[in-house]
């Protein structure tokens, strides 16, 4: 049957309009980043004010820029914190949920709630728990240990651990779906194979299960890392990323849209998270057709 005219403007619409917003603001706005990050702009006059400089901006980020070592550390501890706590509990939530416990549907519910708030929003519920004066953190330590009030999110020393807690909560949830899907998509043949070799619950899942479960892995690394680095919200409306709270998105923002107004140079701190995030990305994409070769 040949398409009509009709079918191929539905065609062209369907697939040029997403294509064209994609292109206009995806891959337009990283591009100019990247190019803007090789100059030396402040934002305020016109495109002739730009003054290219090369390099000096990745130069003086990684030599003279004291928040930047901190905030990529900071960066390493949140990926490093998120993999081995958040997304471990995820993954074990989903196992014990995939085993039809009474009432799984509400408790996967309850872990997933914080899943669908933004993490602005996170940032605000957590000072409540958190606040030194008010927070019922610190009215529960009194209550059950007569300790003194501690100011979590004022201790430079405390303060990435404490947001990282509340980071966490969210993270775990989406790490909980994710895996919950991946597990009902198994081959049940798989299970059963197992048990029939004699495979107890743990052995079938470390060495039938979890193998089976490669494309989801490979997808939590990658949002793993992803929500490392563009951890932004949740810090911003505790400190806007100050006070041993700083990371590479904050500092972006600092920079482009701050009192110092340096585009060039915020620009240059993005690219260096475009670059960071895009190793695992291809890893991913490169793995994925592999698999699907295969």
């Amino acid at each position: 049957m040949r398409n009509g005219r009709g079918d191929r403007i539905t065609v062209a619409l369907m697939l040029g309009v997403p294509a064209a917003l994609v292109l206009g603001l995806v891959w337009l706005p990283a591009l100019a980043t990247v190019v803007l990050s090789f100059t030396r702009w402040d934002g305020i006059g016109g495109l002739e004010t730009i003054e290219w400089i090369g390099v000096q901006n990745y130069v003086d980020a990684f030599t003279i820029y004291p928040p930047f070592g901190p905030a990529l550390s900071n960066n390493l501890i949140w990926l490093v914190v998120l993999f081995t706590v958040p997304t471990v509990l995820g993954m074990f939530l989903a196992v014990l949920l995939d085993r039809q416990l009474r009432g799984g549907a509400l408790y996967q519910s309850i872990f997933y709630m914080p899943v669908v708030l933004s993490l602005a929003l996170i940032g605000f519920i957590w000072q409540l728990i958190y606040s030194r004066d008010q927070g019922l953190l610190n009215a529960f330590l009194a209550f059950a240990a007569d300790a003194p009030p501690v100011d979590w999110f004022g201790n430079p020393d405390l303060n990435l651990y404490a947001v990282l807690v509340a980071a966490g909560w969210r993270h775990t949830g989406y790490i909980m779906l994710l895996y919950l899907a991946g597990l009902k998509a198994v081959d049940p043949t798989l299970r059963e194979a197992a048990a029939i070799d004699g495979a107890g619950p743990v052995r079938t899942f470390t060495s039938v299960v979890f193998p089976a479960l490669l494309p989801i892995n490979l997808v939590v690394v990658v949002v793993t890392v992803i929500d490392a680095l563009r951890a932004f919200d949740i810090v911003w409306v505790i400190n806007r990323g100050r006070n041993g709270l700083e990371l590479i998105s904050a500092l972006v923002t600092q920079n482009v849209i701050g009192e110092a107004s340096r585009v060039g140079f915020g620009s240059a701190l993005a690219v260096v998270m475009l670059l960071i995030s895009v190793v695992f990305i291809v890893v991913y994409v490169a793995t994925m057709l592999r698999g699907a070769r295969r």
